[in-house]
């Protein structure tokens, strides 16, 4: 790899909020409102630094059995934020995809998503995919479901293709903040030969130079996909 080349794509798991909001004597939701603010101007930034791919772990599904009063903060929150950032990521001609399963959202948050993505579906600078009550095995297991449907033996290609990602390059990068050391169902076909990279630096506080340092340390590295 030469130095200073770019990942096409990266993917991030946004852990910390409510530990940030922890640290600082403050209710878990205020932890969310600040990881919802960097996520905006964390994915701004990806793509000004001309990656052409984002995928931010917004909401799992093991995260839909934290406690309902929570929750509803989250969707408070989406609401408030999803109509106006998906105008700006149109403006920007930045096309935006959601995956997850959406049956398990409110069926008004489920309605932002696709007004969002059909505002959005025209751009072409790059890739924003949220990843909303998604869970990785669960995607696995619903494209082999669908190969068991089509009776087919199937490639790798062919596989891949029945994916919620389907269309989108697997991530180069795979970021996780909040100093744990694992990938939590995120992504787990995808990110094979993906370069992990973790820090323990809470999300909210993941700046932009916290960003360009972990894409620092990809440029460094030597991506050999298992060849000598």
């Amino acid at each position: 790899m030469g130095e200073n080349e770019l990942p096409r794509h990266i993917a991030v798991i946004m852990d910390g909020n409510g530990r940030w909001a922890k640290k600082r004597l403050l209710p878990r939701a205020a932890g969310h409102r600040a990881g919802m603010n960097r996520m905006i101007g964390l994915a701004e930034h990806i793509f000004d630094r001309g990656v052409k791919y984002c995928t931010l772990f917004a909401l799992s599904t093991e995260n839909l059995s934290r406690p309902r009063e929570e929750l509803n903060g989250l969707y408070a929150l989406f609401r408030e934020y999803f109509p106006n950032n998906a105008r700006t990521l149109a403006q920007k001609s930045i096309c935006l995809r959601v995956i997850g399963d959406r049956t398990l959202l409110p069926a008004d948050i489920v309605a932002l998503i696709e007004d969002g993505e059909r505002t959005t579906a025209g751009g072409e600078r790059g890739t924003l995919q949220l990843a909303i009550g998604y869970g990785g095995r669960q995607d696995i297991l619903n494209a082999v479901n669908e190969a068991v449907r089509l009776g087919k033996t199937l490639t790798q290609e062919e596989f891949s293709a029945l994916l919620s990602t389907s269309g989108i390059p697997d991530p180069d990068l795979l970021i996780r903040t909040g100093k744990e050391l694992r990938i939590s169902n995120f992504l787990l076909w995808q990110a094979a030969y993906a370069e992990l990279y973790f820090t323990d630096v809470l999300f909210p506080d993941f700046s932009d130079r916290e960003l360009d340092k972990a894409i620092e340390a990809y440029s460094r590295r030597e991506r050999r996909f298992g060849k000598v």
